[in-house]
């Protein structure tokens, strides 16, 4: 079902459509470490690519009716912005609790945007009605061999832009786009290593691979929200079968750090799923030592306000974040004695809490409880000796 020249096909379509991302070295995030840069593709994520592949190639019978997808997030912008460049009407059915910027986003590149009460389910359900009542073409976000064909020209792209690559790793939710890098290099460089990488709370290819099957979990929960995929397609999980090397998970703490590295490192922002193959590679889950390692950022669209947190959980799992909550003596100068310890460590104090009242406090005792700004995880443990050595009970937060 898919061919080299189809993956061959879509990158000459995609010419003037989509961006040639940059693929930079970043020494920064480990050695022999690559950035492929999806993450500046048009509309902030590597759906572009399958989305206007797919509608590009429908009839023209099909064409005049319409195409209807139903995402969330990045799938649904990928198809409203390739239908509106075709000149195709584009339906995207999105749960009615999905965040309004992603809503405002997908409409404003010209789609008819169909909230649904309910969940993705539900609007996948919605999405299926109607496609039924109204003759649209549903475009499946991953399980479908035009849209891996065109997440295929990613393969091509790296190839050309690094000839000597040993390794590509790349996130994996249903799987459209590693099937289609691993098909399209492994014909062109069978000894090329490819890596696929999943949220610990969202591994249904990593599951299913080892099930021997397309296996579905009960739920998802990731900060990797655009490969939270509770089951991977038939297609998608044949093709990994055959062309993917190996597939590794990552927890929320290390896609955490690895947003924080993309940010201080590379100046990019990654959203949780784009962050995975560097976090992979961060904490030991793929060797980079000899290997020349391409890792697919596949995408930036990250809300404000979860990217704060984001960064809050990533600090602290450096360890340049730190609560501590310790008992001073209810008196005069207590708090300053205490303070000074913490000023001459060299850490800088964010935020502090001094409380009476508090289930841990004794009479004539008061509780302290500190947000630290820390050097890394040593400096902690020096923190802390510096504390309890003078006679400080550090309790848990």
């Amino acid at each position: 079902m898919l061919t080299l020249d189809m993956v061959q096909e879509a990158q000459t379509a995609l010419k003037g459509i989509a961006r040639l991302t940059p693929l930079d070295p970043a020494p920064k995030l480990g050695p022999n470490i690559y950035i492929k840069a999806e993450n500046l593709q048009l509309t902030g994520a590597f759906k572009l690519r399958g989305a206007y592949n797919k509608i590009r190639s429908l009839s023209p019978e099909e064409a005049s009716l319409g195409v209807i997808a139903c995402s969330a997030g990045n799938h649904a912008q990928g198809i409203a912005l390739s239908a509106s460049k075709l000149g195709i009407k584009s339906i995207i059915c999105m749960p009615a609790g999905a965040p309004i910027s992603k809503v405002e986003a997908t409409r404003g590149y010209g789609a008819e945007v169909v909230l649904v009460p309910g969940v993705y389910d539900d609007a996948a359900r919605e999405a299926e009605r109607l496609t039924a009542e109204h003759g649209y073409t549903f475009a499946h976000p991953f399980n479908d061999p035009l849209v891996i064909a065109g997440q295929g020209t990613i393969g091509l792209e790296i190839l050309k832009q690094l000839p000597d690559v040993d390794q590509i790793v790349v996130p994996i939710g249903g799987g459209g786009l590693i099937s289609g890098i691993a098909f399209a290099v492994k014909q062109l460089k069978p000894s090329c290593k490819i890596v696929g990488v999943q949220a610990a709370g969202a591994a249904s290819m990593y599951l299913s691979r080892h099930a021997g099957g397309p296996t579905e979990l009960r739920s998802v929960a990731t900060i990797a929200d655009g490969i939270a995929v509770k089951k991977p397609g038939d297609l998608t999980f044949a093709l990994c079968q055959q062309y993917v090397d190996e597939i590794v998970t990552v927890s929320e703490d290390e896609i955490a750090s690895a947003i924080l590295a993309l940010m201080e490192g590379q100046k990019t922002v990654a959203e949780g799923a784009g962050a995975t193959p560097v976090a992979a590679c961060m904490f030991g889950k793929v060797h980079t030592e000899m290997r020349k390692t391409v890792c697919v950022v596949s995408g930036g669209n990250v809300d404000v306000t979860t990217l704060s947190r984001i960064i809050t959980k990533g600090l602290s799992k450096d360890g340049r974040l730190v609560e501590l909550t310790t008992k001073v003596v209810d008196k005069p100068g207590s708090l300053l004695q205490m303070l000074q310890i913490i000023a001459d460590s060299g850490a800088n104090i964010l935020s502090i809490n001094h409380a009476r009242e508090d289930k841990h406090s004794d009479v004539g005792a008061c509780i302290v409880s500190m947000v630290l700004e820390t050097r890394n995880a040593d400096h902690i443990e020096e923190i802390s000796k510096a504390l309890t050595s003078r006679g400080y009970i550090l309790l848990d937060s």
